[in-house]
C-alpha cells in the first residue's frame, strides 16, 4: 500500500489513536437515543413503539421517502439523457438551470411555494378579480413530497449525467447496427450501465426525504422530524421524542445498508473512447423539452426569488424591532459557520490520512463512521445534545460550574458531527493525489514523520482542505433544526429569524435573510462545481 512509505511503528499507532478519538466523538451524540429508550419502562415503550400515532408517522415518513425517490427519478433521468445525448439547444446552460434547485433550501421553497398557492396568497389575490376568493389548502404531506422532489432530483440528475458522460459509446452505436431505436437501446443497452449511478443518486435523495425538517415543518406534515421536535418542545414528550428518534435512526441505518450493498455491486464506468454516437434528435419535441426546462427552472428559481424580492420591495414598517434585519444576524451565521468549518477541517485532516494512506481496517471504520453525523438527521443529533446538555453538560472552572448546554460550543460541535464528512472526503481526495514518494524522499533527506507532513503533504493538500472547510462552512449556514435547538440564548442567525418571522406570521421579513441565504447557498454550488472540475 502507498502509504507505507510514511510508516514507522510509533506514527501510524498515533494517528489511528487520533482518528479513532475523532470517530468516538462524533458517534457519541447518537448514544442519547438508546440512553433515553432504555430508562422507560417495557409496557410504557411498547405503547410509545406500537401506538396508532407513531405508526401514523412512519406510514407517513415511509410514503414521503419513497415517493420523493421515486418521482426524483422519473424527473431527474430524462433530464439527464434531454442534456447529454440529444440535440437540446442550450444543453450547458439548461444544465446549470436544472441543477442549481440542489443549492437551494428546500424549506426556502416550501416558505415560498405555501406564499404564492396558500388559502388567500399571492395568486388567490391575483385571481380574485376573476371571483377567485379561496384557494385549496396547500399544506399537508402531499405538497412536502412535490417540494422535496423538486429541490431534491438534482442528486439523481447529477450522478446519471455524470454516468451518461462516462460509459462506452461504442455499445450504442452496436445496437443501433442491429436496428435498435433510440428508446429501445436506452432500455437495453444504456440504462444497465446507468442504473448503478441511478440508484446512488436515488438513495441520497431518500436519505434527505426523510431527514429534512424544514419543508414538512413549514408544510405542516406529519412525519418524524416535525414530530420530534414538537414532542421536545412539549412538556413530557422527552420519552415520544426519543422512540420517535430511535425509529428515524433505524430507518436511516437501513438506508446506508442499502447504499453500501449498491456500492459493492455497482458497475465501474470506463469512459470509452469508441463510439461516434450521435445526439438523439428531438424533432418536433425540441422546444417543448425547452420549455419544460424554463417551466422547471422557474418554479424551483423564479419562484423563490421572486417570493422574497416582492416581500422586500413591498415590506413596511415593522410591528416589532426585533424582525427588522440585523447585520449582527449574519456575523453570528458565519461566525458559527467558520469555527465548525475550521474544527471540521482539523478533525478530518487525521482521519482522512489514516484512511487514504494505510491499508487498515480500523482506518476504513474510522473513515466511514464519520459519515453517520451526515445520515442521521439534524433533528436527532440536536435533540441527543440537548439531553446530554441540560443533564451532563457542566464543567467546573475554579470552583464554578458552567454549563455548555445552549452556548456556542456545543452548537459548533454538533455542527461538526453533523457536516464533518464534507471535509474528510474532500481532504482524503487530495492525500490519494499526492505521491507518497514526496514524503519517503523527504525522510532520506533526514526530515522526520511530523516534519515531512507539515513540509510536504501539507501544502499539496491544502487546496482539498480549504474546499471542504468552505463546503462545512457553506452547509453549516443553511442548517435549521441543530441551530433551533442548540443555539445559545439571544444568538440569532439567518435561519432562526426566518423560522421566527414565519411562525410570528411577518412573512415580510423573511426577505432579507432568505435572499441571503440563497446567495450562499449558489456560493456552495459554485465550490461543489470547483471540485468537480
Amino acid at each position: 500500500m502507498t502509504g507505507t512509505a510514511d510508516s514507522s511503528t510509533e506514527r501510524p499507532l498515533a494517528l489511528t489513536l487520533l482518528s479513532g478519538a475523532v470517530a468516538a466523538a462524533l458517534v457519541f451524540p447518537l448514544t442519547w437515543v438508546v440512553m433515553r429508550a432504555s430508562t422507560v419502562p417495557p409496557d410504557r415503550a411498547s405503547g410509545l413503539l406500537f401506538n396508532d400515532r407513531t405508526v401514523e408517522i412512519f406510514l407517513n415518513s415511509l410514503l414521503l421517502m419513497v415517493s420523493v425517490t421515486v418521482l426524483s427519478v422519473l424527473l431527474a433521468v430524462p433530464l439527464a439523457v434531454l442534456t447529454v445525448r440529444t440535440d437540446l439547444p442550450g444543453r450547458r446552460f439548461w444544465t446549470i438551470i436544472v441543477s442549481l434547485p440542489l443549492a437551494i433550501p428546500s424549506y426556502l421553497g416550501a416558505f415560498a411555494f405555501v406564499t404564492m398557492f396558500r388559502p388567500r396568497g399571492i395568486v388567490q389575490g391575483w385571481l380574485e378579480p376573476l371571483g377567485v376568493q379561496e384557494l385549496p389548502d396547500v399544506y399537508g404531506l402531499s405538497s412536502a413530497v412535490l417540494i422535496i422532489t423538486l429541490y431534491t432530483y438534482p442528486y439523481v440528475f447529477i450522478t446519471t449525467r455524470a454516468a451518461l458522460k462516462t460509459f462506452d459509446k461504442s455499445l450504442v452505436d452496436a445496437a443501433r447496427t442491429l436496428n435498435h431505436g433510440w428508446l429501445s437501446t436506452f432500455r437495453r443497452v444504456t440504462l444497465p450501465q446507468i442504473r448503478p449511478a441511478i440508484a446512488a443518486g436515488a438513495l441520497l435523495v431518500a436519505l434527505y426525504a426523510v431527514s429534512d425538517f424544514g419543508t414538512p415543518a413549514f408544510l405542516q406534515a406529519d412525519v418524524f422530524t416535525r414530530e420530534i421536535f414538537l414532542k421536545q418542545q412539549s412538556i413530557g414528550g422527552d420519552d415520544f421524542a426519543a422512540f420517535l428518534s430511535l425509529q428515524l435512526v433505524a430507518l436511516t441505518v437501513f438506508i446506508l445498508a442499502i447504499e453500501s450493498r449498491v456500492r459493492r455491486t455497482g458497475t465501474l464506468y470506463t469512459a470509452g473512447a469508441g463510439g461516434s454516437t450521435t445526439d438523439i434528435e428531438l424533432g418536433r419535441w425540441k422546444w417543448p423539452a425547452v420549455g419544460f426546462c424554463a417551466l422547471l427552472g422557474t418554479v424551483t428559481l423564479g419562484m423563490p426569488i421572486g417570493v422574497f424580492v416582492w416581500f422586500l420591495v413591498t415590506s413596511q414598517t415593522s410591528p416589532s424591532r426585533e424582525f427588522v434585519f440585523q447585520w449582527e444576524w449574519l456575523l453570528n451565521s458565519a461566525t458559527a459557520g467558520g469555527l465548525a468549518a475550521l474544527f471540521a477541517a482539523l478533525a478530518a485532516l487525521p482521519v482522512a490520512y489514516l484512511s487514504a494512506r494505510y491499508d487498515s481496517r480500523l482506518g476504513s471504520l474510522f473513515e466511514r463512521t464519520t459519515y453517520v453525523g451526515y445520515a442521521v438527521p439534524g433533528i436527532v443529533i440536536g435533540l441527543a445534545l440537548v439531553f446530554f446538555g441540560a443533564r451532563y453538560g457542566s464543567i467546573e472552572v475554579a470552583g464554578i460550574e458552567i454549563g455548555v448546554y445552549q452556548t456556542l460550543p456545543i452548537l459548533v460541535f454538533a455542527y461538526v458531527v453533523r457536516f464533518m464528512p464534507q471535509a474528510v472526503g474532500s481532504t482524503r481526495t487530495s492525500v490519494l493525489q499526492v505521491n507518497p514518494r514526496l514524503n519517503e524522499a523527504a525522510r532520506t533527506l533526514g526530515e522526520g514523520p511530523l516534519s515531512s507532513f507539515r513540509r510536504v503533504t501539507l501544502p499539496l493538500i491544502a487546496p482539498g482542505i480549504v474546499a471542504g472547510a468552505a463546503l462545512v462552512f457553506l452547509t453549516t449556514m443553511k442548517e435549521l433544526p441543530a441551530t433551533l435547538l442548540l443555539r445559545p440564548i439571544g444568538f440569532e442567525t439567518l435561519v432562526t429569524r426566518i423560522w421566527a418571522a414565519r411562525a410570528a406570521g411577518y412573512q415580510s421579513y423573511v426577505a432579507i435573510p432568505a435572499l441571503l441565504l440563497l446567495v450562499i447557498s449558489g456560493l456552495s454550488m459554485v465550490v461543489i462545481l470547483r471540485q468537480e472540475e
